[in-house]
């Protein structure tokens, strides 16, 4: 049998609610107006964000060409009929770090999304992806 997680999710007031895992961490799922956290559907996307960059900096790093400063942009887009699942989904990695080329960090992220991001493979939406290459130069700034 694989590997098992729970998390317990608590109404804190009409719409906002707290996400506990097994180790105590707390996340706020808002739905609440005004929100003070994100949203269900805006936590999705930051899951599928999270779980491809924490992999595209490992991949990096077994390299020997680590990254000086990344950021993943994740965009979605939503069906206009109930259950408003996402339909599509487009993610830019933007990197930079002295010695990364283009096609190395390009490798990492397809690797990511095909083969390694759970998150990814647990969406029932079209994803896409693109990689921004900064100056590494810039990278220290």
């Amino acid at each position: 049998m694989g590997e098992k997680r729970t998390v317990v999710i608590e109404q804190l007031c009409e719409k906002r609610f707290a996400a506990h895992n097994e180790n105590d961490r707390t996340v706020i799922v808002d739905g609440a107006s005004p929100a003070v956290s994100l949203r269900p559907m805006e936590l999705l996307l930051a899951a599928l964000g999270g779980c491809t960059a924490y992999d595209v900096v490992d991949i990096m790093k077994k390299k020997r060409t680590p990254l000086a400063r990344y950021r993943v942009e994740v965009t979605g887009e939503r069906a206009e009929k109930h259950p408003r699942r996402y339909t599509h989904i487009h993610v830019v990695h933007v990197g930079a770090g002295e010695g990364v080329t283009e096609k190395q960090f390009a490798q990492a992220v397809r690797l990511s999304h095909e083969k390694f991001c759970s998150a990814s493979a647990n969406l029932n939406a079209e994803i896409t992806w693109e990689v921004r290459l900064e100056d590494a130069a810039d990278a220290g700034a």
